[in-house]
């Protein structure tokens, strides 16, 4: 196949693909269009079979540690732990929306960053909804912190998102260096977005009300002295040169047994991988290889940014976000990793910064924005398209420059 007609088959596969993931027909999983594109890609020639196979091998142990991941986040779910946050949240903010959602910042970002922004959109928002009806007040706008939080407040560990475990692989990081780089940037990100918070929603938050009295259930120990474990095991296993997926498939172990003692079904411990969702991110991961390989990547590393100072990383960051916004941010992230990996950690982590923060710019931006909007609806609230984009318009690029600095302000005193 002729290299044009070969990029023109890749990006008309890739499109089809994100645009399923985001409308889902008929409620098919993402994997159902996704699996026989990358075929598609490979029987047509817009990717040959060793490319296609050795996209496989690299993702694999990224498929690796967000299926211990997703399975660990739902153990800790069962055990009550969620239900047991959204109570002692409700109780402290005592009917002032105010606390209920600076509570919910600090609860999001912190689950966000160590069980992953799926956790805390598929497991926390339905618990803040729950938690504001208890409370009195109106969810719109801890709701809302749930998703920005998700993708915003995923910037701090190698576990917290998708895109991190791809960037720690190329950056060549260690977990707790990668950590104590993006430490700063996580913070000061964060903090952006709770000022725009306050001010965005400053009529919803200014009324108190008179919250239901309702018994506190007890904190899952053992839930939680698990999650710190496996914490600890990412730090260990990271300076012991072995994959930090031993950790997390440890953990979920260690879950999966107490519940099957509980009479938890293996059927639904194996649901909560999510094998469709894994065979898609695969799938694209070698869709978006074919797109790259065809052209894409060859025009961005025409414009990408060389080097690692302030204005450098500006810039790719603010090319990392744009893009994320138009194809998704987990095929922006596959597609500028090995424009930037040469450049050094600095660049690669400002990739990192754009395709995490940027996607709250727009639905299609991230597919946890997609999946918080199903749930939304699921409760019956409606989410405007209008507020959404102005929400994002004030919150992506403040937070965005503020944790970039941040990251360069890390990179001078850490060193990369």
């Amino acid at each position: 196949m002729s290299g044009w007609l070969a990029e023109a088959v890749s990006v008309v596969l890739l499109g089809v693909v994100l645009v399923c993931a985001v409308v889902r027909p008929w409620g098919w999983p993402e994997a159902v269009v996704a699996v026989p594109a990358a075929g598609i890609a490979v029987l047509t020639g817009a990717i040959g079979l060793p490319h296609a196979w050795d996209e496989a091998v690299r993702l694999a142990p990224v498929v690796w540690f967000l299926a211990a991941v997703l399975v660990l986040a739902q153990l800790c779910a069962d055990e009550g732990l969620f239900r047991a946050c959204g109570a002692w949240l409700g109780r402290w903010a005592a009917g002032r929306p105010q606390r209920l959602l600076g509570g919910v910042f600090g609860l999001a970002s912190v689950i966000t960053a160590v069980l992953s922004l799926d956790a805390t959109v598929v497991l926390l928002t339905p618990v803040v909804f729950a938690t504001a009806a208890r409370a009195g007040v109106r969810p719109k706008a801890p709701v809302y912190a749930c998703t920005h939080l998700s993708n915003t407040a995923s910037t701090l560990l190698p576990v917290s998102n998708l895109t991190n475990l791809l960037a720690f692989t190329a950056s060549g990081l260690s977990f707790t260096r990668f950590a104590g780089l993006m430490a700063a940037p996580w913070v000061v990100a964060v903090l952006a977005e709770y000022v725009v918070f306050r001010r965005f929603f400053a009529s919803e938050l200014g009324t108190s009300a008179e919250p239901r009295r309702e018994e506190v259930p007890e904190m899952p120990v053992f839930a939680l002295a698990t999650v710190v474990a496996v914490l600890a095991g990412f730090v260990v296993t990271s300076a012991a040169g072995v994959d930090p997926a031993w950790a997390a498939t440890a953990g979920a172990a260690v879950l999966a047994v107490r519940a099957l003692g509980r009479r938890m079904t293996v059927r639904k411990i194996v649901g909560a991988v999510s094998v469709p969702f894994l065979a898609f991110v695969l799938a694209l991961g070698i869709i978006v290889k074919a797109v790259v390989d065809n052209g894409l990547g060859a025009a961005l590393a025409r414009v990408i940014p060389d080097g690692s100072g302030l204005l450098a990383l500006l810039a790719i960051a603010g090319l990392a976000a744009v893009l994320a916004n138009l194809i998704n941010n987990l095929p922006a992230v596959l597609v500028l990793l090995p424009l930037v990996a040469g450049t050094g950690p600095g660049a690669v982590l400002a990739v990192l910064l754009g395709v995490n923060i940027g996607p709250n710019l727009t639905y299609a931006g991230s597919l946890a924005t997609l999946l918080w909007r199903r749930i939304v609806h699921q409760h019956d609230h409606d989410v405007d398209l209008g507020e959404f984009t102005r929400l994002g318009l004030l919150t992506v690029p403040a937070s965005l420059v503020a944790a970039v600095v941040a990251l360069w302000g890390s990179l001078l005193v850490i060193g990369g």
